[in-house]
């Protein structure tokens, strides 16, 4: 799965492939600081997201449940 990962990231020209090694090209670098910000805002929502989550969760027991 880490290969297919990789590859793909490697066709949109954000990693490239040096021996049976990866670095980030430019472009793969500019995502640095978006990346970052994503990570600090699911940090910050972490308690909406578990909601949201357990949320789902239920309902999809529940749906399972009401088909069984």
């Amino acid at each position: 799965m880490l290969t297919l990962c990789l590859r793909g990231l490697e066709r949109d020209g954000l990693v490239k492939r040096t021996d049976v090694e990866y670095e980030l090209t430019p472009l793969g670098h500019s995502l640095t600081e978006p990346v970052i910000a994503l990570g600090q805002w699911a940090q910050q929502h972490i308690a909406d997201i578990d909601a949201a989550r357990a949320a789902f969760d239920a309902a999809q027991d529940k749906s399972i449940t009401l088909h069984t």
